[in-house]
């Protein structure tokens, strides 16, 4: 247990600095698109949808809060509202860097969720029409409900993301290493369910959780092999960060926030299988 602990602290401990760099043009990008953000997803129209996807996969602190916002202030469609939850990255992206994943692979991956997200967000506004209007009060901080300090300014809020995500790589990489110590590497897959239909069905529920350490547990579970590709997919469309914790907070109408719980995660199942299926075709 010991040389889990050693070996849990160190691989941590090497991904800091590209965790910080990560971070660090995170935040550049965030305090030159924020405002631009918002006017664009304000003014999309129709086109919604692709322009929350669009958006969506830039990690921004805090967008799919601001998403919800202009939801709630009816400002903007389901469908766009959907489209920038399945598209957005969250810390996903970040640790896919610092472990220094093929370049091929993390493009794959953003591209199939900004691909499903605009997909389904035009298909959800053609069936589920919401009337929008023009309001021009002011919508809550982006930073208000994740609490990422970005109003700290650039380095502090650099160091506070690398922090926490630091913590949260440390706890879910030292239980699956723990666990590939006691039961060996070849039954971890069997634990998650890989290779099987509940494989996407779990990970729908873990990104679920309403926190950015979602999405570090499902990619750190595929890069351990504990889950297939379709099934990672399926956790990371339907990890919004926050964003539904807002919407269940701010959108009086619990039933229209059932509604669109409940087709995040048929949607991230879904998608998975499919991938899986396809997957294993070729």
């Amino acid at each position: 247990m010991l040389d889990v602990l050693m070996d849990t602290v160190i691989d941590g401990l090497k991904l800091i600095p590209f965790l910080f760099v990560a971070f660090l043009i995170m935040e550049l990008v965030e305090h030159k698109m924020s405002n631009k953000s918002k006017k664009v997803i304000e003014k999309s129209g129709k086109f919604g949808p692709l322009f929350g996807g669009l958006l969506g996969v830039f990690p921004q602190c805090g967008f799919s809060v601001l998403s919800t916002n202009l939801y709630v202030g009816r400002i903007i469609t389901m469908g766009t509202l959907i489209a920038v939850y399945l598209s957005t990255s969250d810390e996903m992206l970040p640790l896919l860097i610092a472990e220094k994943v093929s370049t091929s692979l993390v493009i794959s991956i953003l591209l199939l969720k900004l691909s499903i997200g605009i997909l389904f967000g035009f298909i959800i506004d053609l069936f589920i029409p919401r009337k929008v209007r023009i309001n021009d009060e002011d919508i809550h901080s982006m930073c208000e409900h994740d609490h990422c300090s970005c109003e700290e300014g650039i380095v502090k809020s650099t160091i506070i993301h690398t922090l926490k995500i630091f913590l949260f790589i440390f706890i879910a990489s030292f239980i699956l290493n723990t666990l590939v110590y006691y039961i060996g590497e070849e039954n971890i897959g069997k634990i998650f369910f890989k290779n099987s239909i509940l494989g996407p069905i779990i990970s729908s529920v873990i990104g679920l959780i309403p926190n950015c350490a979602a999405s570090v547990i499902i990619t750190e579970l595929y890069l351990k092999s504990a889950i297939t590709f379709g099934s990672m997919i399926s956790g990371l469309l339907t990890g919004a960060g926050v964003g539904l914790l807002v919407l269940f907070k701010e959108n009086k109408d619990l039933k229209e926030n059932f509604k669109i719980l409940g087709l995040i995660y048929s949607i991230g199942v879904v998608s998975g299988i499919i991938i899986d299926i396809i997957g294993s075709l070729i």
